[in-house]
């Protein structure tokens, strides 16, 4: 290993997913760790459930113990100081606390929230008693904010089926809760690309790529 090596080791900046597992590797802690494998960070994780699920069905939930899913995030601050955290799948208010409560406990990063509710296959991915834990205790630490079409749907009360509609949730998500807004369009019928929608307050960006 030569110097450069480690030099470019030393510097590579840490990002934390507190999330649940998918054992069908499309989402979760698996998809996570994926994409910030690609971005060229450091992927650390804290598991907040097993799923058995495939893109088809989710068979099976287990939840992790709260004490659990607290001692990860410390150990992860402890030794890497991560750049930025990412939640996931949070299933239950306990969970919902717990991490509120170890992240408040840490010095502040940047903080995306995927605010997982159903899994593409139509499961129940939080329970109704954490909606509020959540809203109260982890959005308004969140710097970006990730729904995508059903979840921002659930969100605001109402159907969500084209762009301009996209567009709209950011918009009125922003003003509800005072962070940035990313509202993935993937879940969108009849396009040639999926379309994403960023808007900060100040900045609107319509995002496409190529379905993968």
């Amino acid at each position: 290993m030569n110097g450069n090596t480690m030099s470019r080791r030393t510097c590579l900046p840490t990002v934390l997913t507190i999330a649940g597992s998918d054992s069908g590797g499309g989402a979760g802690i698996q998809a996570d760790l994926k994409v910030f494998a690609a971005l060229g960070v450091h992927g650390t994780s804290a598991i907040t459930c097993l799923t058995a699920q495939n893109p088809q069905e989710v068979r099976a939930i287990q939840a992790a113990q709260p004490r659990l899913v607290r001692d990860q995030i410390a150990a992860v601050f402890d030794a890497f100081r991560p750049a930025a955290v990412k939640t996931g799948m949070l299933y239950d208010a306990a969970i919902v606390r717990v991490v509120a409560d170890t992240l408040r406990a840490q010095p502040r990063v940047p903080l995306v929230v995927d605010p997982v509710m159903v899994s593409t296959s139509g499961a129940q991915l939080l329970r109704a008693s954490a909606v509020r834990a959540r809203r109260e205790q982890l959005l308004p630490r969140a710097t970006l904010l990730t729904p995508n079409l059903d979840e921002a749907a659930l969100l605001l009360g109402r159907r969500l089926s084209s762009v301009e509609d996209l567009r709209a949730a950011a918009r009125a998500l922003r003003h509800h809760l005072g962070c940035a807004v990313l509202v993935k369009g993937g879940h969108l019928r009849g396009l040639r690309e999926a379309v994403d929608v960023f808007f900060d307050g100040r900045e609107e960006l319509l995002l496409e790529a190529p379905f993968v």
